[in-house]
């Protein structure tokens, strides 16, 4: 049976197999004939020739070197295919743990940057919000505001036209007296209807009136003093020249009045109440003939009140003034009498 049986061809394709052969696996022990040493190595030995047995006795030892050569193979084989298949195992395992790793940072990173984008996503509405918000809110106050104004407006509107319709009646009840020519109650009344809204137009238009009631009742006053004087009623004199020139102190006669009135307080032994008018009329009066009346009257009321000194001051200066005055002699008849007594 030996020398019949053939070597597997998977096991002999596998062991003479240059990729899989075991690089581990020791080399066949080769065989090892002692050369002869001494004289027998010099006698040539014939040759011998294996006989039946030999042969098939070598084909099983060859046989069983194959299988044992196999079987080392095949041992190192396993082993091999144990470290590749341990080694691919951890490989596997290394790569499977990586792999855990990666998928946890990346839902762990596309957990966060989806928790980012929610965040920004509700600050942006958030912002917009707000901004919506803020915008309204302007509005509604600028509506407010729009509407206290116009409300103020119109409210200012309807006085204005209620202001403007009694301003209309008083106006229209002012120039009923203005046509009557009632100018004691157009100077009364004016000063109330100059209160009021009137136009430019009509506004000029009635103190021109007034201005006219003031200086006819000036004038009236003044002539109803000098018909007193004339009269020697001083006292109703006075008063006629104080309303005169109460009515019109700037009318052309104003200065006469003054004078005349100065006249009346005198004749009232009122000497101390003309000076101060007479004082000014006899520096400031544009009314030369005025001007040496008021001085000499000047020095009569201060001889009256017994002020020697400015009574002899004045009566010079009259003197050196006015010249020609008509009371130019009586002046120095004063001085000098004054100027002799005291």
């Amino acid at each position: 049976m030996g020398a019949g049986r053939r070597p597997s061809s998977t096991g002999s394709s596998l062991a003479h197999s240059p990729g899989c052969a075991n690089q581990w696996a020791p080399a066949p022990a080769a065989r090892y004939d002692p050369a002869p040493v001494g004289p027998e190595a010099m006698i040539p030995t014939p040759a011998r020739h294996p006989s039946p047995s030999d042969r098939g006795a070598d084909d099983v030892d060859d046989e069983l070197r194959d299988i044992k050569r196999e079987i080392v193979e095949s041992r190192g084989l396993i082993i091999k295919t144990n470290n590749l298949t341990n080694a691919l195992s951890a490989d596997l395992k290394s790569i499977s743990r990586r792999q855990i790793s990666f998928e946890r940072r990346a839902f762990w990173n596309s957990a966060g940057a989806n928790l980012l984008f929610v965040v920004v996503v509700i600050g942006v509405v958030k912002l917009a919000w707000d901004a919506r918000v803020d915008s309204v809110t302007a509005d509604i106050a600028g509506a407010k505001q729009r509407s206290t104004k116009l409300e103020k407006d119109l409210d200012d509107l309807k006085k204005r036209g209620d202001d403007r319709t009694r301003a209309e009646s008083a106006a229209a009840a002012f120039y009923e007296l203005v046509r009557a020519e009632r100018r004691q109650e157009i100077i009364e009344g004016f000063e109330a209807i100059r209160k009021e809204p009137l136009t430019r137009a009509e506004l000029a238009f009635f103190t021109d009136a007034a201005e006219k009631a003031r200086s006819e009742l000036s004038i009236k006053s003044y002539q109803l003093g000098l018909d007193h004087m004339r009269t020697g009623r001083w006292h109703e004199a006075a008063v006629a020249f104080e309303d005169a020139i109460q009515k019109k102190d700037t009318a052309a006669h104003t200065p006469a009045a003054r004078l005349n009135l100065a006249r009346a307080y005198r004749k009232l032994s009122r000497q101390r109440d003309a000076i101060p008018m007479l004082v000014q009329l006899s520096e400031a009066s544009a009314d030369k003939e005025i001007l040496d009346d008021a001085t000499f009257l000047l020095a009569e009321c201060l001889i009256d009140i017994q002020a020697w000194n400015d009574a002899k001051t004045t009566l010079r200066s009259f003197i050196r003034r006015f010249p020609d005055s008509s009371f130019l002699n009586d002046a120095r008849m004063a001085l000098a009498d004054i100027s002799l007594k005291h």
